[in-house]
């Protein structure tokens, strides 16, 4: 038993030095490392609780926005490319839009649907892309133009295609009904044509100056026959022995007499159903 006394006190001692000095070894409450451990939990408790509080803020916009779109949205129909044009609405309620990307394989297609179920009644496929905005026709014909350079006339009932009409260029234009019929439309050839909306033939076309990009504006029908168009003409500039080709110089709007007085008692006769692209449908 005498011999174990010292190795007892030993172990005893040993004990109270790692606990002296693992108290030691502790930075002190009021100490500077003490104040310095304290401010920088603070800081990564404040940084934690504002990132906490700013993913919740988000949360509940996201959520306030998700609310306000349902209580809004009637319905939602899905194409297959982007939608650039603008919709036109028949009398019965059916609308007619295009979509398409900025690729010949984008969806290329006109469709008709039911304005009040959001459900597809049927699909016209073009020859490539299309940015024309469709017009209406007073028998309800649909008149809409495509980069294949076609101007197609579709039957609005059945989406069954009633005649076409080549131009020499893409048909990025919007076309414009006459009272009379005749659909006005401009190409990427330069030219503003005049077409009889019953048969498909030309009845007329007007030239605007050297084109390259050509005729994209969509013409506009006063109410005294006169058709406003646009057209990027080219200037050619000659410097030394060199020409140069400038596309930008030349931005003509042009004034075209016609016997048109006015638009088509349509229910869409033009891009944005009217003159100041108001986009409301016509009483009856």
């Amino acid at each position: 038993m005498q011999n174990k006394k010292p190795i007892i006190i030993i172990a005893v001692l040993s004990v109270m030095a790692l606990g002296l000095g693992y108290w030691y070894g502790l930075p002190e409450e009021g100490s500077g490392r003490g104040k310095e451990a304290a401010v920088k939990a603070a800081a990564v408790k404040a940084a934690a609780e504002k990132a906490a509080a700013e993913k919740e803020k988000r949360r509940r916009r996201g959520e306030e926005r998700r609310n306000a779109r349902a209580k809004l949205l009637r319905w939602e129909f899905e194409t297959g490319g982007q939608v650039s044009s603008s919709p036109a609405i028949g009398s019965d309620g059916t609308v007619y839009v295009v979509a398409a990307g900025f690729f010949s394989n984008s969806d290329r297609k006109l469709y008709a649907i039911n304005g009040k179920s959001g459900g597809k009644l049927w699909e016209f496929e073009t020859g490539t892309q299309v940015h024309s905005s469709p017009a209406i026709g007073s028998d309800g014909t649909v008149y809409v133009g495509s980069y294949d350079n076609y101007l197609y006339a579709i039957n609005g009932k059945s989406g069954v295609k009633l005649w076409e009409f080549e131009t020499g260029g893409s048909v990025y234009s919007s076309p414009a009904i006459g009272p009379d019929g005749t659909v006005y439309v401009g190409s990427r050839d330069g030219k503003l044509y005049a077409i009889s909306g019953k048969t498909g033939v030309k009845l007329w076309e007007f030239e605007s100056g050297e084109s390259e990009y050509g005729v994209r504006s969509s013409p506009a029908i006063g109410s005294d026959g006169t058709v406003y168009v646009g057209s990027r003409d080219i200037v050619r500039r000659r410097t030394g022995k060199k020409e140069f080709v400038y596309t930008g110089g030349v931005k003509k709007l042009y004034a075209i007499k016609t016997e048109s007085l006015g638009l088509a008692k349509s229910p869409w006769p033009m891009r944005g159903q009217n003159a100041r692209h108001t986009g409301r449908v016509m009483k009856k």
